[in-house]
């Protein structure tokens, strides 16, 4: 068997990957609602958003794993620990990050407008809200599941 065949094969890299995929999707089709703009395609890579793709992505692995592997075997063990920290640090560290950019974006244009100094933007779509991270748990179940039984 070759390479990318043996890649295509492996399920739970497939359903990560596909779930991923699909929430990124739903970002950039949320976004048209209010019109299109070259701006909304963007969102295809760009972190945040709902749904989280992280969740989704390692959710789906850790779905995957157990439904391929078993339940108790090691391979959801790993893959359901990854997929706790991973989930987790969206809806707290990465989100109260966001939330410090946002501040700190909010000094730099006051003192951009009083001083005349000219500082970058912080990016303030960091991480998710508990809302953003469950239904990105939620797609990365039913990807891995829809994935299993089709296969």
């Amino acid at each position: 068997m070759n390479f990318w065949q043996q890649i295509i094969e492996n399920q739970p890299l497939v359903a990560s990957l596909l779930a991923w995929f699909f929430a990124q999707i739903l970002k950039v089709l949320e976004s048209f609602k209010d019109g299109f703009s070259k701006e909304d395609l963007k969102k295809f890579v760009a972190t945040g958003g709902f749904p989280s793709s992280h969740s989704a992505s390692v959710a789906a692995l850790a779905t995957s794993c157990g439904l391929v592997f078993g339940f108790n075997s090691a391979y959801f063990a790993i893959a359901a620990v990854l997929a706790f920290i991973v989930i987790y640090d969206a809806f707290t560290l990465r989100r109260e990050s966001g939330r410090q950019a946002e501040m700190l974006n909010y000094i730099i244009d006051d003192l951009y407008n009083k001083k005349g100094l000219q500082m970058k933007r912080l990016k303030e779509l960091i991480g998710h809200s508990r809302i953003e991270a469950f239904f990105g748990l939620v797609l990365g179940i039913l990807t891995a599941i829809i994935l299993y039984k089709n296969i």
